[in-house]
């Protein structure tokens, strides 16, 4: 029971180290990447808190250098589902009841383990699994996951503040309860920091996790496991379990227990999720939630205002930085006829400074894409654009898979703004940009608008206030984060919480307390303290 009302520590913002030759850092992580380089990590699930070596392997394979054996994961069967599930619930029982405060304190202790003595490892990991620069690693498995653990704590103690009016006579509270069940998490490849906050999230209110990473990201899940283990997450809370895809879904999916899924990926693996849910709804004990964060096909909107360089750096920065493969990646663009030229300079100025290998090198600012299969689509899109009628690729266009994914940054113009690669999401470093006169802006809004299932990122480039206004209110719709003169991507937890609607989601908001309200079913609690003992209302007199 609480004894008090606990104030936790202040949130902030990790602040982002510079890496630059000659830091303690730098050497830090270059070392930490030497020695898993060459580790050769053994990957086994975690269920109820106990490692699990099932002997069906796959291979860790770094994708700038595929070749590379730098360990192996561990499979689970069904059995090993099964066995997730069931510890997930046992574990509940005791779970639920923790006190708020005691959870805290471990997520609380999870955000300062790897904001110090895991930082390296995890950046380390990130780099060599999901071939990110030091830099892309940073902002994202160390200062967005601990961003995530600090700031989640602090909205669920705004969350249990907001309670409901009382009166003299009858005491209302609102109490937050966990989900009755099990969260099934579901994460990507492309942020440690999401692996980490999609079971982390749920967990924190109460809830109790079977977690399945993605097959391309073991090597920074198995850091995150660390890290949880060593904050005190008790036996059975999060359950790490990669298994084959469809087996493990359909399993968790008919559990009478399932109480939700927290989800990032594909717009595609998504509504299969949702539609197993709903062919199973007469199974669960609870109506489950659904949380989900998808694709994207986002853009850059410029005006005849805008300035070129910035235009140009916020492509340049927001198409190409991780190779394209964040969900708010700018893979369109729309340009007006009369800066476009200088856009365009500028534009090939910066890719032709590009450097491109392995992320160890730190002059690199360029990796590999995730794996082949991502490797064969792009190439395939580039392809098309070059036999294309409609499309032209101007920069870029090269690709190499003899040692990594390695495809160049590719800029490809159209005359057509509903040109494929204008509509599709790719997810590499590939955008396609439509150059429109100068009149016909408010025009080619509604092309912006309307060209995209998705609604994830998009931004606005412009100097004139009045461009800035129509633009924002023409594009309501069609971005659930909508910049400003920036780039599309870069969302900050507590200052931009993040996600999107139509194909793009649930929009949730991960990085806000909207997310968390997801997690908890709240109870409504009155005690009435002069009971009444007669039926009769004063109206009913004579």
């Amino acid at each position: 029971m609480g004894k008090g009302f606990f104030n936790v520590p202040v949130a902030v913002n990790e602040p982002i180290k510079s890496y630059a030759p000659g830091t303690d850092e730098r050497e830090e992580v270059l070392e930490a990447y030497k020695e898993l380089w060459n580790a050769e990590t053994e990957v086994p699930l975690y269920i109820n808190g106990e490692a699990v070596k099932t002997g069906d392997t796959a291979r860790i394979r770094p994708p700038h250098d595929h070749n590379h054996n730098a360990g192996t994961y561990h499979r689970a069967g069904k059995k090993e589902v099964n066995d997730a599930i069931n510890t997930a619930l046992e574990a509940r029982k005791a779970w639920a009841d923790m006190p708020w405060e005691q959870r805290a304190g471990i997520f609380l202790k999870a955000a300062e383990l790897v904001a110090g003595p895991y930082r390296a490892r995890i950046n380390a990991a990130t780099m060599i699994n999901q071939s990110k620069t030091i830099f892309q690693a940073e902002i994202d498995s160390a200062c967005e996951l601990v961003d995530f653990l600090r700031f989640n704590v602090e909205f669920m103690t705004e969350i249990y503040a907001e309670q409901p009016e009382s009166t003299s006579g009858a005491w209302n509270r609102l109490e937050y309860r966990p989900l009755e069940g099990f969260v099934y998490c579901v994460s990507p490849f492309n942020f440690t920091a999401i692996a980490g906050n999609l079971p982390a999230s749920a967990a924190l209110m109460g809830n109790v996790c079977v977690w399945k990473p993605s097959d391309h990201q073991m090597l920074s899940a198995q850091v995150i496991a660390e890290v949880f283990e060593e904050a005190g997450v008790p036996a059975g809370v999060i359950n790490m379990v990669n298994a084959e895809p469809v087996m493990m879904t359909d399993i968790v999916m008919s559990h009478a227990d399932f109480a939700g899924v927290h989800f990032t990926g594909s717009t595609t693996v998504f509504k299969g999720l949702w539609s197993k849910i709903g062919e199973n709804i007469n199974t669960y004990k609870t109506y489950p939630r659904i949380v989900g964060e998808t694709g994207g096909k986002d853009f850059i909107m410029a005006h005849k205002s805008a300035v070129p360089a910035q235009v140009a750096t916020a492509i340049v920065r927001g198409a190409f930085e991780f190779q394209g493969q964040k969900c708010s990646a700018a893979s369109r663009a729309y340009i007006p006829k009369s800066i476009w030229g200088e856009v365009e300079k500028l534009i090939r100025r910066d890719v032709e400074s590009f450097k491109m290998g392995s992320p160890e090198d730190m002059s690199n600012f360029i990796t590999a894409v995730i794996h082949e299969g991502s490797f064969d689509k792009l190439a395939k899109y580039i392809d098309a654009a070059k036999e294309s009628d409609e499309a032209e690729v101007i920069i870029g266009g090269n690709y190499d898979k003899s040692k990594g994914w390695f495809v160049d940054p590719t800029v490809i113009v159209t005359d057509n703004p509903k040109y494929e690669t204008m509509e599709t999401e790719l997810f590499g470093p590939v955008i396609t940009i439509y150059i429109y006169e100068d009149d016909q802006f408010e025009e080619t809004l509604k092309l912006v608008d309307e060209t995209s299932e998705y609604a994830l990122t998009g931004s606005i480039m412009a100097q004139d206030r009045y461009a800035i206004s129509t633009a924002t209110h023409a594009l309501q719709n069609c971005a659930g984060n909508f910049y400003i003169n920036d780039k599309c991507t870069g969302a900050v937890v507590g200052q931009q919480p993040f996600g999107g609607a139509r194909a793009s989601g649930t929009n949730d908001k991960a990085g806000s307390k909207l997310n968390l309200l997801r997690w908890v079913s709240p109870r409504m609690i009155k005690e009435t303290f002069v009971t009444p003992t007669d039926y009769r209302y004063p109206f009913l007199g004579e």
